[in-house]
């Protein structure tokens, strides 16, 4: 009796052991694949089992940790140019202010237009005239007018003289009133300055009509301007009377 129960399990623990081997590290029941647990629910481990055998409900599977994945590579950096800073642009120079410079204008005007013949009192086509240059000289700052009679060689030298003098302070009592000159200075020339070249026209005598009118041009009074013109004035506009004026800076 005691042989014949060592022989059932030895027979048994061969069977085992075989069955055991081959269920990859779990012992089964008569060579299936139903893993053999005892009365109290375990399982039995040959000698060839692994943590990566472990099944449930014999044992808790091990728990693969998935590898993790690659991190993203970096976004690449973006290279960001500095931005460009232009220099301020240099302030405009302020221009100075050009000074008006001071300038010399003769006007000539005929003494026949200002006067009659041998007189010094102003006609009123004199005034007009006259009228007309003090407009063009409103606004200018002026320094000085000076005012110089002359006449023709009809008449003594003394007559002459006197005659220009007083054409000339006439001309000075009317633009007085109407310029804003500092001063005025006159002067009376007579005939020696002709500016005529009558000869051979007969007697010099105010009855001789062609000689008269040939010493035209030595009967005149010349106005000289010395001041400052302002932008509005206008040096190159014909003088009263016909003459041009000469500007020169003083």
């Amino acid at each position: 009796m005691k042989n014949t129960s060592m022989l059932a399990l030895a027979a048994f623990s061969a069977a085992f052991s075989l069955t055991a081997s081959a269920q990859s590290g779990y012992a089964t029941q008569g060579g299936s694949a139903i893993i053999w647990m005892n009365p109290y629910g375990l399982c039995w481990h040959s000698g060839f089992w692994t943590e990566q055998d472990a099944v449930a409900p014999c044992d808790k599977p091990k728990q693969v940790t998935p590898l993790a994945a690659p991190a993203p590579a970096p976004a690449p950096i973006q290279q960001v140019a500095e931005p460009k800073v232009e220099p301020a642009p240099a302030p405009a120079p302020i221009a100075a202010p050009v000074a008006a410079q001071p300038s010399y204008e003769k006007v000539t005007l005929s003494a026949d237009v200002l006067f009659d013949f041998g007189k010094s009192t102003l006609k009123d086509a004199g005034k007009a005239k006259l009228d007309e240059l003090a407009d063009r000289l409103s606004g200018a700052t002026l320094d000085e007018i000076k005012i110089v009679g002359h006449a023709d060689r009809i008449g003594s030298a003394q007559h002459n003289k006197r005659l220009s003098e007083a054409r000339a302070e006439t001309v000075r009592e009317y633009l007085q009133t109407r310029t804003n000159a500092r001063t005025f200075e006159i002067a009376g020339k007579g005939s020696t300055q002709p500016v005529s070249n009558c000869k051979g026209l007969g007697a010099d005598q105010g009855s001789n009509r062609r000689l008269v009118q040939c010493l035209q041009a030595d009967r005149r009074v010349e106005i000289e301007l010395f001041g400052v013109r302002t932008a509005t004035q206008h040096p190159g506009a014909p003088a009263v009377g016909g003459t041009q004026p000469t500007n020169y800076a003083r």
